[in-house]
């Protein structure tokens, strides 16, 4: 109730403030008529300064069609800008990004892609945001082949980026390599499934990953993979190429796996401890909210050495908000034309690297999102592999970039700290 009851004394959770001052009636011969016209000719001979002459160059859109919102699910795009706002202010708080939510009144994925691909020339990168499975995948690789801007969908390439960097970490505790480590990804919706392709792309086997989804582990001859390769062929796709044991059940799934990455339904008891104890020397990230699939003390209990979960009251909470925002910092400063699996695995490695570099401990295997600091360091991580990628429509040293990406984010919280003066 204390949501809704700040909602209706704010009405909202963002605007729109002005960044040009107004000092006497004249100014706005500049900022508009006549003035305006000089901007417009530059930028009608050449577009590429609409990055330079206007806020698109720090404006992305948040773009959902509310049919999969946090566990709520489908409730249709007016009941998902609460969240859209949310998530807008997050990105203007953590990484100085000035994000518009725009719930669309279309479930098509045509029309999406069409609304999307007609948005471009007033944004320099989209958001897209609780879109149901598997339409969101098909959205994402869409508009990233059609767009000159990035294309993010937080579900996917977030949750799966922060995995990552705590993977990487909590695997360095535990002497365990990508080489030779059986990963069982508990669920196969949008968040595992992006796990499990980001973990090939940064070199696990794929033979040794084992997706599990309602009917069981996904492998090559199940009963419903022809209906799959239809319906789903991202999850056909996993399916043909993980799991080279060919386990069948989820006993022969978990015997001997050396990761839990449990993306799927809230808890408790969703996973019993005998999976667990069934493990090797686990590492068991239970990231499903409000509840973990098996809570913390109930892991530990059952041998777990390190554990992790979506949630900020226990250690090591594995949250996309420590990606998405400094993420975007960097594509944006970058000015890139797009985000993909490198620039992920640059972010999840930074953030890993920042939290070695504090001292890591089986409480502390990623950085909580209070460590300002980090922010900066992987927006500069992420806008200097778009210049190595070629991707930078502005060119600069990572020095420069995490300069440039402090400042803005700090200025950024300056402004959202004024408000909070005039508001208190």
């Amino acid at each position: 109730m204390r949501a809704v009851e700040l909602s209706q004394h704010y009405q909202g959770k963002i605007q729109v403030i002005p960044k040009v001052p107004i000092r006497s009636y004249d100014d706005f011969s500049v900022v508009y008529t006549p003035g305006v016209a000089d901007v417009v000719k530059e930028i009608a001979s050449d577009v590429e300064k609409s990055f330079s002459l206007t806020s698109r160059w720090n404006t992305i859109a948040i773009v959902t069609d509310g049919t999969r919102v946090l566990g709520l699910g489908n409730v249709g795009p007016e009941a998902a800008l609460p969240v859209m706002e949310g998530k807008s202010l997050l990105f203007k708080y953590l990484g100085g990004v000035d994000a518009v939510p725009l719930p669309l009144a279309t479930r098509n994925q045509e029309d999406l892609v069409k609304v999307v691909q007609a948005l471009e020339p007033s944004f320099g990168g989209i958001n897209l945001e609780d879109i149901e499975s598997p339409k969101c995948f098909y959205l994402l690789e869409e508009l990233q082949r059609k767009l000159k801007i990035p294309v993010w969908h937080d579900d996917q390439q977030g949750t799966a980026g922060a995995a990552l960097a705590a993977l990487i970490n909590a695997m360095d505790l535990t002497g365990k390599t990508k080489e030779e480590s059986k990963v069982v990804l508990y669920g196969a919706g949008a968040a595992n499934i992006a796990t499990a392709r980001l973990l090939i792309s940064y070199g696990f086997p794929a033979g040794n990953l084992i997706l599990v989804d309602r009917e069981g582990p996904l492998y090559s001859e199940r009963r419903d993979l022809d209906s799959m390769m239809f319906k789903h062929r991202w999850k056909y796709e996993l399916a043909i190429k993980t799991n080279s044991s060919g386990a069948r059940t989820l006993d022969e799934a978990f015997k001997g796996a050396d990761v839990l990455i449990a993306a799927s339904s809230p808890g408790p008891g969703v996973i019993p401890k005998r999976f667990i104890s069934m493990m090797r020397r686990p590492i068991v990230f239970a990231l499903a909210n409000p509840t973990p699939e098996i809570m913390p003390q109930e892991a530990k209990e059952a041998g777990a050495e390190v554990i992790a979960t979506g949630r900020s009251d226990f250690p090591n909470q594995v949250n996309n908000s420590l990606i998405f925002p400094a993420v975007f910092r960097g594509v944006l400063d970058s000015k890139a034309s797009k985000v993909d699996d490198s620039m992920v695995i640059e972010a999840s490695s930074t953030l890993a690297a920042y939290a070695r570099a504090k001292g890591l401990s089986r409480d502390y295997i990623i950085p909580r999102m209070d460590e300002w600091e980090v922010y900066y360091e992987v927006a500069a991580a992420v806008a200097h592999k778009a210049v190595e990628l070629g991707y930078a429509r502005f060119k600069a040293s990572k020095e420069e970039f995490r300069r440039v990406a402090k400042e803005r984010i700090i200025a950024a919280r300056k402004v959202i700290s004024e408000v909070n003066s005039v508001v208190d």
